[in-house]
């Protein structure tokens, strides 16, 4: 089970901290990913980094938003800096087994209720 939290909203310009937290998603699901979903467009992939802490980012957040995990604790932040209308949305983590440079929706099996993202000024 996947909880996210650190939602709201936000002026353009500021900044949010998205945390992901896991229970009973274990090996061999160790990758997470974040995602967005806008209303009325398909699930995008932002960021998502492995077990090992390879990472691979959307090309529109790569200078702006961080993804970082602690396995101790078993979480994973997304830091989002200089945020813009357009990164409004409902903002998701989800589980795999790996992370790709196309961070794709359909190679995650495990995913959470979502937090929502409002840029607005």
């Amino acid at each position: 089970q996947l909880v996210e939290s650190g939602g709201g909203l936000v002026q353009p310009g500021g900044s949010l901290r998205l945390s992901c937290g896991a229970s009973q998603v274990t090996t061999p699901y160790i990758a997470r990913g974040w995602f967005r979903q806008a209303p009325g467009k398909g699930r995008e992939g932002v960021a998502c980094i492995s077990s090992s802490g390879r990472i691979n980012y959307l090309d529109s957040v790569k200078d702006r938003f961080t993804i970082s995990r602690d396995n101790g604790k078993n979480t994973v932040d997304l830091q989002m800096n200089n945020l813009e209308p357009e990164d409004s949305g409902v903002y998701y983590c989800a589980a795999s087994t790996y992370c790709s440079a196309q961070i794709s929706a359909a190679q995650y099996p495990f995913w959470g209720q979502g937090t929502q993202v409002t840029v607005s000024s």
